[in-house]
C-alpha cells in the first residue's frame, strides 16, 4: 500500500508547504496531492511542488472539469508529466452545481456523461494516433452549430505520445463509482471505511465488467482520503473532525440531492446523516457537529493517542493486502504524524 499526502485548499493567502512535501518525500511517502474549489487552482499548486521535488508524484484532487476543456486538461497534464519525467497524475472530478454554475458559469450537466467523454478525450489525445475527433452528447470535436465558423478542424497533438499518464476521479456515487471502474485508473472517494470495501467495491466492479479485457483491481488504485487527529486527548481528537464531516452531510448540496448524506446512508449511518443535514441547514451548525457519530469518525479516520491509532491501523493494512485501498491519502501536515504512519505502513 502506498501513502500520499493532502494539501487542501489555500485560504487567502496560499500556503504550500514545501518543507513537509520534502520530508514525506525523504520518507517513501508515493504522492501529494493539490486542490481547487473557488480559490487557488489545483494546477498551479501541482507544477510549483513538481518544480521543487525529485521523486515524489504530484496530482490534482480535483481539477474541476467544467473549468476547463478535456484538450486544455490533456495538454496541462502532458506539459506537467513531461517536464517532471512522468510524475503527475490528472484526478478529475465534477465538481458542484453550487460551484460549477454559480463561479463558472457553466451548465452542470451529467457527471457521469461529461466524465466518461471527458476521459475518452483525454485519452484519446494523449495517445497521438491522429487527428482527435469526437462527437458526443456533451462534446464535439471539432465543434459545429450556433457561433461556430465551421473552420474547425481535427488536430493531433505538437507533444509527443504519453499514453500512460494515470487518470482519477472523485466519485462516491454509485453511477459515479461504475464509471471510475470503467475508464478510469483509479478513484479518490472523500472518505472510506476499510471494513465495508462492498459499498464501494460493488459499484466499482460492475464498472469493471463493463471495461473488460480482465480490468480488476490489479489495475486500480483505491485511493480514500484519510483524515488524522492524533491526540492524547481522545474527546478532543474526535471534536476536531467533526466539523469535517458535518459540512459535507450536511451543508454540501440541497435537501434530497446531497451525495455526501447518500454515502454516509449507505454506510449505515441513515439516521443520523438526516439530523445532521436538517440542523445544518436551519443554520444550527454547532448542534449539527455535535451529532457527528463517533463510531462514522473511528470508521474513516485516525483518531486518538499515537497507541490508538496503532491499533485502528490493522483493517486498513488488512484491506490494503487485498487490493482494495491502494492508497492512503492522509489529511496530515504533522511531521511527527508523517514520520509515524511511514514506519507503520511503509
Amino acid at each position: 500500500m502506498k501513502l500520499g499526502i493532502l494539501m487542501g485548499y489555500s485560504g487567502k493567502q496560499i500556503n504550500i508547504p514545501m518543507e513537509t512535501i520534502k520530508h514525506a518525500e525523504s520518507l517513501g511517502y508515493d504522492s501529494v496531492w493539490t486542490a481547487e474549489a473557488y480559490g487557488n487552482d489545483a494546477v498551479t499548486s501541482a507544477t510549483w511542488v513538481l518544480a521543487n521535488t525529485d521523486k515524489i508524484r504530484v496530482g490534482t484532487a480535483i481539477m474541476q472539469m467544467p473549468a476547463r476543456t478535456p484538450a486544455m486538461c490533456a495538454m496541462t497534464s502532458m506539459s506537467l508529466s513531461q517536464l517532471s519525467g512522468g510524475r503527475f497524475i490528472a484526478g478529475l472530478g465534477a465538481s458542484g452545481p453550487q460551484v460549477i454554475e454559480g463561479w463558472h458559469g457553466v451548465p452542470y450537466g451529467k457527471p457521469v456523461t461529461r466524465t466518461k467523454e471527458y476521459i475518452q478525450i483525454m485519452r484519446k489525445i494523449m495517445a497521438r494516433e491522429g487527428p482527435v475527433e469526437f462527437d458526443g452528447s456533451m462534446y464535439q470535436m471539432p465543434v459545429k452549430g450556433e457561433g461556430t465558423t465551421g473552420l474547425g478542424k481535427p488536430l493531433k497533438s505538437i507533444l509527443d505520445a504519453d499514453p500512460g499518464i494515470p487518470i482519477y476521479t472523485a466519485s462516491i456515487t454509485p453511477a459515479g463509482l461504475r464509471c471510475a471502474g470503467e475508464v478510469a485508473d483509479g478513484v479518490f472517494p472523500v472518505w472510506m471505511d476499510p471494513n465495508k470495501y462492498s459499498v464501494l467495491g460493488e459499484h466499482i466492479e460492475k464498472g469493471f465488467a463493463k471495461a473488460g479485457n480482465g480490468k480488476s483491481l490489479k489495475d486500480f488504485d483505491v485511493a480514500p482520503f484519510v483524515s488524522v487527529a492524533m491526540n492524547d486527548d481522545l474527546d478532543a481528537a474526535f471534536d476536531s473532525l467533526r466539523p469535517w464531516l458535518a459540512l459535507y452531510i450536511g451543508g454540501m448540496g440541497a435537501k434530497g440531492k446531497n451525495f455526501y448524506h447518500d454515502y454516509a446512508t449507505r454506510m449505515g449511518f441513515g439516521d443520523a446523516a438526516t439530523r445532521i443535514q436538517d440542523l445544518y441547514l436551519s443554520g444550527k451548525k454547532a448542534e449539527a457537529e455535535a451529532l457527528v457519530p463517533n463510531e462514522l469518525l473511528d470508521a474513516v479516520s485516525l483518531v486518538g493517542p499515537k497507541d490508538r491509532i496503532k491499533e485502528r491501523l490493522a483493517p486498513w493494512k488488512e484491506a490494503g493486502k487485498r487490493g482494495e485501498v491502494g492508497t492512503m491519502l492522509l489529511g496530515v501536515h504533522d511531521k511527527e504524524v508523517l514520520e509515524f504512519l511511514a514506519e507503520e505502513l511503509l
